[in-house]
């Protein structure tokens, strides 16, 4: 085999590289895209900022005006309170904010980490295949007959919740998919002539998978991993409204909920308005994640 015939799929690999940018490229032409990542940049942007520069602080306690009704509910709202306060006066507005805060921190954070992991495991059980494939699957196998949330829930309740744990439990329940997919990738492109041409010119296994294989086959992987965002979010969600997320005083969409569920007839926004803030940050993350979806089936079908 001659030089230029090994090579001779490389074009078409740097071509590969760039689906990344095509499928973002492709998924922003569509309108739910754009509303969905412009409502997330906002929402992100006052997380970030409205606590910091508003000067409540979202633990802060003011007996005086607990139970405080929104500004567009009945006649004793306060400017200062726009989303009304709980029932030790806190600022609704500003906890809600820091809860949506710490819920992308942990989605976003358990997110990458069960992409990165799922990621190694599929990558060597693809690459290898025999005895380690044959190993490492049917730990995947075993990880997936576990329920994730029931698994967090039983590791969490023997232990102190810190948001460290919480993306660690909920990062090691949830990699198995991403393990499957990488799989069934690699073994598609090591069958590759540009892989063959490699292996030919003594390029070694780690060179391979790690600088041939993985940074073409993980990033559109990557961009679809977006709806898990949205998932985990929830997950962590649930375990602070069972009392097994995030502890207070640090408020998260979770114990606030719980909190405020003991209010409903009297102070139904205490309840509420976390619940309002976590539906609109989901809908703009499954927006954006369904199209990156729809871009990235619609170029590899073209590919």
């Amino acid at each position: 085999m001659t030089r230029a015939n090994t090579y001779s799929d490389i074009p078409e690999t740097r071509k590969e590289l760039s689906i990344p940018a095509r499928i973002w490229s492709e998924a922003f032409r569509s309108q739910e895209f754009r509303f969905g990542f412009a409502v997330f940049i906002l929402l992100v942007l006052a997380a970030v900022f409205y606590p910091m520069f508003s000067g409540i602080e979202p633990t802060k306690m003011n007996i005086s005006a607990k139970l405080t009704p929104p500004v567009f509910v009945g006649e004793e709202w306060s400017w200062m309170h726009p989303l009304g306060t709980d029932q030790l006066g806190r600022d609704m507005l500003s906890r809600s904010l820091v809860g949506l805060r710490y819920s992308l921190l942990i989605g976003v954070s358990t997110t990458v980490l069960m992409v990165a992991l799922g990621a190694l495991i599929g990558l060597f059980a693809g690459y290898f295949g025999g005895w380690v494939d044959t190993v490492l699957m049917r730990l995947t196998d075993a990880q997936l007959s576990l329920p994730m949330i029931i698994l967090a829930i039983t590791i969490l309740g023997v232990s102190r919740p810190t948001i460290p744990s919480i993306i660690l439990v909920l990062g090691l329940a949830g990699w198995p998919v991403y393990a499957r997919v990488m799989r069934s990738s690699v073994m598609s492109e090591r069958k590759k002539e540009y892989i063959r041409g490699a292996m030919v010119l003594g390029a070694t296994d780690w060179r391979i998978m790690f600088t041939l294989i993985l940074p073409l086959v993980l990033p559109p992987m990557a961009l679809v991993a977006v709806l898990d965002i949205a998932r985990m979010m929830i997950f962590e969600s649930v375990l602070g409204f069972l009392g097994l997320g995030v502890q207070p005083p640090t408020p998260t969409f979770g114990n606030i909920i719980a909190d405020g569920r003991k209010y409903l007839l009297n102070a139904w926004w205490i309840a509420t308005m976390p619940g309002v803030f976590l539906v609109v940050t989901l809908t703009s993350i499954n927006l954006m994640g369904a199209a990156f979806e729809r871009a990235r089936n619609k170029i590899y079908g073209g590919v």
